[in-house]
């Protein structure tokens, strides 16, 4: 359990706001990553507190820019960014820890409740999507420009990653390819069967087995077929 850098109190399960002091810590990168650097303010504007974000280099394979506020230690994240970030930090997964995954799906907080907010590009309500499977974590996504996370909840995806979050995300993906595969497949065995069966014959030829077609084009000569064959099968 992390201790609040301020007055040294535990904090909260999986919540960066110490309960005695009121503190906002620093749980998403600190510890993280030891040579990020702040850098000028940006251009883009926090969503939660409406003031100017100031881009940070976590410094991953050289230059690796993201956006954080200052205040409420929310972080933006351009398209592909925050996917990059975990698998830099996090490796050497092999299995899944699934008792471990409920664990920390059951200890998310949710400081903000259930709330929709602004792009800090293009000021466009984003869309609350859940990351992963069973990551706990609804981030707020603009499709153009990027994710946003609130500050504690890049430290939850850490975790979840550690667990095996990515790989159960993997396992359940192909499960569902080869589900709908099944489906596929059970779907085309259906419409073979259906067109081999006579009850379709109709469908796919226009006759049935009772010469239908030429009893309804011309009934005085279907009558006369039935009395020849008649007259020549006595």
């Amino acid at each position: 359990m992390a201790n609040c850098c301020n007055c040294s109190a535990p904090l909260p399960p999986d919540s960066i706001q110490c309960d005695y002091c009121g503190s906002r810590n620093d749980t998403d990168l600190k510890g993280v990553h030891y040579y990020t650097t702040h850098e000028t303010e940006s251009e883009r504007i926090c969503p939660r507190c409406n003031i100017r974000l100031r881009t940070i280099d976590l410094k991953i394979d050289g230059r690796f820019l993201i956006e954080r506020c200052d205040e409420c230690l929310g972080l933006f994240f351009d398209p592909g960014e925050l996917e990059a970030l975990l698998e830099a930090t996090v490796s050497n997964v092999f299995t899944i820890n699934r008792s471990q995954l409920d664990n920390i799906n059951s200890m998310r907080a949710h400081d903000y409740g259930v709330s929709y907010i602004k792009c800090p590009i293009c000021l466009k309500m984003m869309n609350r999507v859940n990351f992963g499977t069973k990551s706990g974590v609804i981030v707020d996504r603009c499709k153009d420009h990027g994710v946003w996370l609130d500050g504690g909840e890049l430290r939850h995806l850490f975790e979840w990653m550690k667990a095996g979050g990515k790989l159960l995300q993997q396992e359940r993906q192909e499960q569902l390819k080869k589900d709908e595969a099944a489906e596929q497949e059970r779907q085309q065995r259906k419409k073979y069967a259906q067109s081999a069966s006579g009850g379709d014959y109709t469908e796919y030829s226009g006759f049935d087995m009772y010469g239908s077609t030429l009893r309804n084009a011309d009934p005085d000569l279907f009558e006369i077929v039935k009395d020849a064959i008649r007259f020549f099968t006595k």
